[in-house]
């Protein structure tokens, strides 16, 4: 596997509680279900994937974790998809850095005014990093905690469309991730017909991200 066969994602921003390390445990999980070597850099401080990691059980499909929380690490050659949990404060050398080595990058945004201001700060600073400005790098939007057909959720859409960016995808607010979480699970390893319908919002996002259809939870 070289550098230019394996698929990078950035999961950022710099409004903490946006749902980044949901974001990025939930790829990871369907990419390592779906029977690619998977692996997660942490570079937050607060090691919330890795620790995620440990409680993960062995019945499931594995996955790596990267501890990059004091400086960006060298990736296995045998992984083939790399999800990065960026921190919520980085300096402008970390942005780049981090920007640099991915291929997509994905803005976890809530539904509020002040999660629309703070993203909107990041996108201009990541707009400002020459892959980026040219073009070389995907950027989509996710929205987090959605509730469909409120007015926040109306406004989301015109905040992704004004930035003439694709809203890849709606997460609903639900129980179901922190129950997954405290497993080390997602909710595609959760059964059940309730969380089928949660796994079925990421659809669009994981076709975007070279995701193939994951195992099935029994």
């Amino acid at each position: 596997m070289t550098e230019q066969d394996r698929l990078t994602i950035l999961i950022g921003n710099i409004k903490g509680g946006a749902g980044k390390t949901t974001v990025a445990t939930h790829l990871a999980g369907a990419f390592a279900g779906a029977w690619l070597r998977t692996a997660i850099a942490d570079c937050d401080r607060q090691r919330s994937s890795l620790r995620w990691l440990e409680r993960r059980p062995p019945t499931v499909a594995p996955i790596q974790g990267l501890d990059w929380s004091r400086k960006t690490g060298e990736v296995p050659d045998t992984v083939e998809r790399l999800v990065i949990d960026a921190p919520a404060a980085m300096r402008a050398g970390d942005a780049k850095d981090l920007v640099t080595l991915a291929d997509i990058i994905i803005v976890p945004i809530l539904p509020s005014v002040m999660d629309q201001d703070a993203t909107a700060l990041y996108l201009d600073k990541i707009g400002e990093i020459k892959s980026v400005r040219k073009n070389r790098r995907i950027v989509v939007l996710i929205g987090n905690r959605i509730r469909l057909g409120t007015n926040s959720a109306t406004e989301l859409d015109r905040f992704a469309a004004g930035r003439g960016l694709e809203l890849s995808a709606r997460l609903r607010d639900t129980q179901l991730y922190a129950t997954a979480a405290q497993r080390g699970l997602t909710v595609f390893e959760l059964g059940g017909s309730r969380a089928a319908e949660y796994q079925a919002e990421w659809a669009g996002l994981l076709r975007l991200a070279g995701c193939p259809a994951a195992t099935p939870a029994p």
